[in-house]
Formats: structure tokens, C-alpha cells, sequence
């Protein structure tokens, strides 16, 4: 349902746009919060159009066509947005990990812990630049607050992992 719900907010928020526009949009964007490969992409453009959320608005060469947002797609978008109760549940690699932690020797945890920060690291340092781009536009943008989200949670998570090996290297050392 979240790939859809994506795509409908990105030809809401960008206009008609192909399969491959919306792609490239996805990745330039919203894949810094969902992910969605183009072989999930354009199947599901499909059922789309055949459920009436989008319209094919131009057919161009080599089978391009150009979708646009429908009236009914435009109320899934919303109602989704207003009525729906996100999921507060997920699976997180990194929650496990940090569970399994007292499983390795305090050096091997404290060394993960340390590549661990290093990651959130270098994405924080992308995140910010992306955020430094868009903040010489007049207005927020299209993601502005899940940039901002985002930034949040991997400054949040690059902390934990330094403070958390800095703890465990202090146990160690009694």
C-alpha cells in the first residue's frame, strides 16, 4: 500500500510524469524513506491505472506513457494521510543487533558500535547536504519534514552507537 500511496503523492506533488520520471523522482526523494526498486515501480503504475487512481494522459514512443492523478486517486492519497493509522511497528537489523550486543566480547561490541556511528556518520553528512541545497529555495519543499525526520533519527542513532561504545569500553577497563 506504501509504494501507491507514494506514488500518488509524487504526481500530486510533481504533475503528470512516465514511469521513469517517477522512478528517478523516487530516488532523488522519496527513497530516503521508502524503498521501491523500478521492478516494483511500473506494476504497480499498472493496477493503478486499471483501478482508476491514475490516468495514462499521453502515450509516447517505445510505450512511454505519462500518468496522471485521477479524483479518486487524489482521495486515496488523502484519506490515507487523515484516516489511516501508520504502522508503529517494524523490523530494525539495528534494534537486533543492538539486542544481541552482550553475545560478543565487549571489544567486538564496542568496535561494531564504532563502524556502526561511522555509517550514521557519512549519512548524516548527506543528509545535511541535501538539507544545506534545499534551504536556499523560498519555500519547504516536497519532504522537507521527513528530510528533517531523517536527519533527526541518524543524528539520534549515530549518538547511541558512540555513546554505547564508549560505555562498553568503560566497563571493560576495571
Amino acid at each position: 500500500m506504501s509504494l501507491r500511496i507514494a506514488l500518488l503523492g509524487l504526481l500530486t506533488a510533481a504533475g503528470p510524469a512516465s514511469g521513469y520520471d517517477l522512478t528517478k523522482l523516487f530516488e532523488s526523494s522519496i527513497s530516503n524513506a521508502w524503498q521501491a526498486r523500478h521492478s516494483q515501480i511500473y506494476p504497480e503504475l499498472n493496477k493503478m491505472a486499471a483501478e482508476g487512481l491514475i490516468t495514462v494522459e499521453e502515450k509516447g514512443p517505445r510505450g512511454r506513457k505519462t500518468y496522471a492523478i485521477t479524483d479518486e486517486g487524489a482521495r486515496e492519497l488523502r484519506v490515507w494521510l487523515i484516516e489511516k493509522e501508520p504502522s508503529r511497528s517494524h523490523r530494525s537489523e539495528g534494534a537486533l543487533r543492538a539486542f544481541l550486543l552482550p553475545t560478543l566480547e565487549p571489544h567486538e561490541a564496542a568496535a561494531l558500535l564504532r563502524v556502526e556511528a561511522a555509517s550514521y556518520s557519512v549519512r548524516l553528512a548527506e543528509l545535511e547536504a541535501l538539507h544545506a541545497a534545499k534551504s536556499s529555495w523560498k519555500e519547504p519543499g516536497f519532504g522537507h519534514h521527513a528530510l528533517d525526520l531523517g536527519i533527526r533519527q541518524t543524528r539520534l542513532m549515530r549518538d547511541w552507537a558512540e555513546e554505547t561504545a564508549a560505555e562498553i569500553e568503560g566497563t571493560t577497563r576495571s
